[in-house]
């Protein structure tokens, strides 16, 4: 760079390429998507502050909390909030085991757990964790009656309370079932986001791409003691593919200078990207045993000694769908209403998509109002001594 050179302007590897005493014949034809390009450039190089303030500011997570159980690697997260605790019975969220919890979390404004502490709930989150390959071996029965099982015991040893509320989310709803049908009297209420009970075979997309004449489940957990997340995140972008690799970054473009747009954008980006590996036990149980045998439904999954009777489920129960879910359709989440033994059975539909049931405006505007109330009218309250 020769001495006194500007550097206030961003690098622009275009520069240069639409001027000149032969752009006018070299691109003539093309004067209108050249002027677009341009366009852009200029929008993009101004924006740039803000898209790098935006994406270093993303985080994992907004609420304070402490971890009160650690079972390497799963921990045991208990929320603190403002808001005065009314109810004494406690909620456990219950996440997947293929995507980190914490978009339950994701910005204040767009916070599932936050919803819950400000309508008084004591509330708590199990974080799987990643696992390593020394973890492979573990089966859905470790997870059910092993880790969920002890953050359950715990969080009743903590609170003194002799039931907890369940919120299970995707397929960390179906476990969270599997769960409460084996633990009815340590479980007061269940709430299901997104989850899935019901795989009839070329009924959805992935239902076709594991169907056993072409998918070997057991080959590939034979050969690796966990499955990697890159096979699983390509499979889930592949489900919508235009909208995965296209639309985003469309709507990104245009949207580059709204700083608020970016803040939900970067906090989504980062935990899209954040995946981790599942164990391939897990995966075999869940692949074999829901997707190619549709066990769950049957009352014949097998957990361990045991199969699992949804029939044993008599708790209040309100199952939550979107109606634009492309990884669980409603379809899946259903059934669950006929598999229960629930009297006190609740449906709520939300215009959304599978992630927006948690992070969508329509949700927390219309939706968690509503289940957070549902909620509250089934949980235990604190007695506030007179005087």
């Amino acid at each position: 760079m020769s001495q006194g050179a500007s550097t206030s302007q961003p690098f622009n590897p275009f520069a240069g390429m639409f001027h000149g005493p032969d752009a006018q014949t070299m691109w003539g034809p093309w004067a209108a998507w050249i002027n677009e390009v341009q366009q852009a450039q200029a929008r993009f190089s101004a924006a740039m502050p803000k898209v790098m303030a935006a994406a270093r500011k993303a985080t994992k997570g907004c609420t304070p909390h402490e971890v009160v159980m650690t079972e390497a690697p799963v921990r045991l997260i208990r929320y603190q909030g403002k808001a005065d605790r009314r109810f004494a019975t406690p909620v456990l969220f219950v996440f997947a085991l293929v995507n980190r919890p914490y978009v339950l979390d994701l910005l204040p404004h767009k916070s599932v757990v936050r919803r819950f502490l400000d309508a008084g709930f004591d509330v708590y989150l199990i974080d799987w964790g990643v696992p390593t390959p020394s973890d492979g071996g573990k089966t859905l029965h470790d997870y059910v009656e092993g880790h969920l099982h002890n953050a359950v015991t715990r969080i009743l040893d903590l609170t003194g309370s002799p039931q907890v509320n369940l919120v299970g989310y995707c397929m960390g709803g179906t476990l969270s079932a599997m769960y409460t049908s084996l633990h009815q009297d340590l479980v007061r209420n269940l709430i299901l986001m997104a989850a899935p009970f019901d795989w009839t075979p070329g009924q959805t997309l992935l239902s076709c791409w594991t169907d056993p004449r072409y998918f070997n489940v057991d080959a590939l957990c034979d050969a690796m003691p966990l499955i990697p997340p890159a096979l699983l995140g390509s499979s889930f972008v592949m489900l919508k593919p235009v909208a995965n690799l296209f639309q985003k970054w469309t709507t990104f473009f245009e949207r580059m200078d709204d700083e608020k747009f970016l803040e939900e954008f970067f906090a989504m980006e980062l935990w899209t990207n954040d995946n981790i590996p599942i164990c391939a036990e897990v995966y075999r149980d869940f692949v074999k045993y829901c997707f190619q045998q549709n066990l769950l439904r049957r009352g014949e999954f097998p957990l361990g000694r045991r199969k699992i009777n949804l029939g044993n489920i008599t708790c209040p129960v309100l199952n939550l769908t979107a109606s634009a879910d492309h990884l669980v359709d409603p379809v899946q989440s259903h059934p669950v209403r006929e598999l229960v033994s629930s009297t006190d059975f609740e449906a709520i539909q939300v215009q959304a998509g599978h992630i927006g049931l948690s992070v969508g405006s329509k949700a927390h505007k219309e939706l968690w109002p509503r289940a957070t109330a549902w909620l509250a009218d089934r949980s235990e309250p604190i007695e506030v001594p007179a005087g």
